[in-house]
């Protein structure tokens, strides 16, 4: 039998999963998402020896990992968004691309404003993966009903 899925094994990691809240769970797949299954222009170019690694937003620019979630000129408007209504709620975070894209806070944030916070970042990606090879902004709209689509799962 193998060790890796020891019947021992798989029983810690469901206990583990339960203790875990969904938000958690959430934010693994999250992670996974950004960094795995969405492949950036930049990795598809090398995978397909082609030398074409532009942004498949249309913006012209290299589309590596951080440009294609963060810096193109065609997400920004919606990050723009999210740190608009974080100065609503009275959290102030850095706009920094490691939070919303790794879950990397500053350590003097309190729990709580991470967990509303998270929300939040999870939806945006959501909608920039929905909109992954469009040539268009992703909404806020569709980043708001995201949210509450989250928020009444949780």
């Amino acid at each position: 039998m193998n060790k890796e899925f020891s019947p021992e094994k798989y029983q810690m990691a469901e206990k583990h999963l339960k203790k875990c809240s969904t938000s958690l769970i959430i934010r693994k797949m999250q992670i996974k998402t950004t960094l795995r299954f969405h492949l950036t222009p930049v990795r598809m170019a090398k995978i397909k020896n082609s030398g074409d690694s532009r942004c498949w937003h249309g913006c012209g620019e290299r589309g590596t990992l951080l440009h294609c979630w963060w810096d193109c000129r065609l997400v920004q408007p919606l990050w723009k968004s999210v740190w608009r209504f974080l100065r609503k709620l009275h959290i102030v975070l850095p706009k920094d691309p490691a939070i919303p894209l790794l879950g990397i806070y500053p350590e003097d944030v309190p729990t709580c404003k991470k967990d509303t916070c998270s929300t939040m970042f999870i939806a945006a990606l959501f909608i920039i993966a929905r909109s992954w090879k469009e040539p268009r902004c992703p909404s806020t709209e569709e980043w708001i009903q995201k949210m509450w689509y989250i928020y009444t799962i949780e």
